[in-house]
């Protein structure tokens, strides 16, 4: 328990200037256009509160129709900008997050981090920031994230995006009002090799069969 307390002191310390460093401003400008759709949509349309909200990058922005895709939840919001890192979504939980006040949030990103040069270690601490300013504006919402996918065209990247996803599923499973979504394993054949029929012709995004194994394995986790 001592080490799981100092660990989160050391992340909340370490947050904070990463924070200050990217600031909110430059990724404002960075995706303006996005944020600037979504605000629109917003007004012809504000969802209600108490919803489930997608968040992240590319696999959340293009995966179409999933604003229907689990028929037994009332609402279900869509908000991923393509290209996007978790530091993104962490930097601007004020606009994707915070104003749709949702029952849960499903965040998807990460992959982009660690191909821009980010460590595991820096993700999880990315993960943390985010949820921290999700529960202090919004304690009784819920935080899922949902595992870095084996991207066939990063082969490279497969054995941070495993010690990221363990570092952040150790830390969901320490605290309360968090949940981890394990697509990675499911993505994977008996070799431990990606799926290629998981993904379409650039090896990076998914095929229609992999957004119907993400429906699969997300849906038992959007349940009060």
């Amino acid at each position: 328990m001592k080490r799981r307390a100092w660990l989160a002191a050391w992340l909340a310390a370490w947050a904070a200037p990463m924070a200050w460093a990217q600031g909110g401003a430059p990724a404002q400008q960075r995706w303006k256009t996005d944020l600037d759709a979504f605000a629109a949509a917003d007004r012809q349309k504000m969802p209600a509160p108490g919803g489930v909200l997608f968040v992240g990058s590319s696999s959340i922005r293009l995966w179409n129709g999933l604003e229907t895709a689990f028929p037994d939840q009332p609402l279900v919001v869509r908000r991923g900008f393509g290209g996007s890192r978790l530091s993104d979504s962490a930097d601007l939980v004020h606009r994707l997050v915070l104003p749709y006040q949702p029952r849960l949030v499903l965040l998807y990103a990460g992959e982009n981090d660690l191909v821009e040069g980010a460590t595991p270690l820096e993700l999880l601490g990315q993960f943390v920031r985010f949820v921290q300013q999700v529960q202090t504006a919004l304690p009784a919402t819920r935080v899922a994230f949902i595992s870095i996918k084996p991207s066939p065209s990063r082969l490279a990247l497969m054995p941070a995006m495993r010690e990221a996803n363990l570092l952040i599923q150790t830390h969901v499973l320490a605290h309360e009002n968090l949940d981890y979504v394990d697509v990675h394993t499911a993505m994977l054949d008996n070799d431990g090799q990606p799926r290629p029929e998981l993904y379409v012709r650039d090896r990076l995004h998914l095929s229609a069969e992999g957004y119907g194994l993400w429906r699969q394995i997300v849906s038992p986790h959007l349940r009060p």
